[in-house]
């Protein structure tokens, strides 16, 4: 018996093969095999065409085969959003311990500094035939990302985007965090209660969980942006607190952003807390020196890193598994930066 023409496609009820995936392209079996590689020797026309093809015949390749197959190269990408930021120090650290306990080595890309010179992160991860990709925190490069799940695994660490088939999310509980600081606040005695706003679906969340609860308080919520750095929070929280009507209390993003109001009420005379209470997120080691002492959510950096690990390496032997979202609870750690409300405020 003779094998089946290539133009022949799968028959139904089976699983279709690179052969078919070639066909719909229009391409050779060894050209499909480059896409699946990552491989940067492929116009994109035809890698785009490949990628259609898949998806359009529902094909996923069989990457336990290719690991017993010796193809592997035992490493996984993490692409960071922004390396400068401390609050994916705990959670390297637990991602790490995950690969190499299971004999697999980090390859690391930041997102930050490769757009600086024009370059996809994702894209430079892939051509270093990587086995898996790990995305830590929100990043813009959400298409490139959605190419890259339909050829290797890919799991989503302390960011919720993009939403993909069969791609894992692995966060804090930005809701409860967010109203855990809120509450702590208005336990406090701060009515007039601001927060500086984060980017994506992260920043969404922590935002409809703040005003949620200064509603259920009966209060008025007050947000703006500013969330995204030290620069732009120092910015938005000179605006608020050189108002007429300044709050007295304002929840940050992240810690970064939590400094950045600091600043901004150290250039205006107003102290912390005596005058304005200050509540950060993520709980970094910013957070913990002596000298700012800062209220913040502390949302299980290290647990999100090592459940991220966990997760990555269960898609390379079983890649088919549905999309799971996993929650790590947050607690808040009281500092220094809070205090009662200002008598008369």
């Amino acid at each position: 018996m003779t094998d089946a023409p290539a133009s022949v496609p799968s028959m139904p009820g089976t699983k279709p093969t690179i052969r078919d995936v070639a066909s719909a392209a229009g391409v050779s079996k060894s050209l499909v095999s480059l896409v699946l590689q990552g491989s940067a020797n492929v116009s994109e026309s035809r890698r785009r065409a490949v990628l259609e093809a898949m998806d359009n015949l529902g094909y996923r390749p069989n990457r336990l085969a290719q690991r017993l197959s010796g193809t592997r190269s035992g490493t996984i990408g993490v692409m960071l959003n922004d390396i400068r930021n401390p609050w994916f120090v705990e959670l390297l650290e637990g991602l790490t311990a995950s690969l190499h306990a299971a004999g697999v080595a980090p390859v690391l890309a930041d997102s930050y500094t490769d757009q600086r010179v024009g370059r996809s992160s994702v894209e430079t991860l892939l051509e270093q035939r990587i086995d898996g990709l790990v995305v830590v925190g929100t990043t813009n490069e959400s298409a490139a990302i959605e190419k890259a799940a339909r050829i290797i695994p890919v799991v989503l660490a302390g960011t919720r985007e993009p939403v993909l088939p069969g791609v894992d999310i692995v966060v804090n509980d930005d809701d409860a965090g967010a109203q855990q600081a809120t509450e702590h606040l208005l336990h406090l005695g701060h009515q007039r209660i601001a927060h500086l706003q984060g980017p994506g679906e992260v920043g969404k969340l922590r935002r409809l969980s703040f005003e949620r609860t200064m509603r259920a308080a009966g209060l008025n919520p007050t947000v703006v942006a500013g969330g995204v750095s030290e620069e732009s929070a120092y910015s938005a929280a000179s605006r608020l607190l050189a108002g007429p009507d300044r709050p007295t209390a304002i929840f940050a993003y992240n810690d970064i952003a939590c400094i950045g109001a600091l600043s901004a009420a150290d250039d205006l005379g107003l102290s912390v807390p005596e005058d304005l209470s200050l509540v950060g997120y993520d709980n970094t080691y910013l957070a913990k020196i002596r000298h700012l002492s800062l209220t913040s959510v502390d949302n299980g950096n290290l647990a999100v890193g090592v459940e991220a690990g966990k997760f990555i390496l269960e898609r390379l032997t079983t890649p088919d598994l549905p999309g799971r979202l996993h929650q790590v609870p947050s607690q808040l750690q009281v500092r220094g930066s809070t205090g009662h409300a200002p008598a008369g405020s």
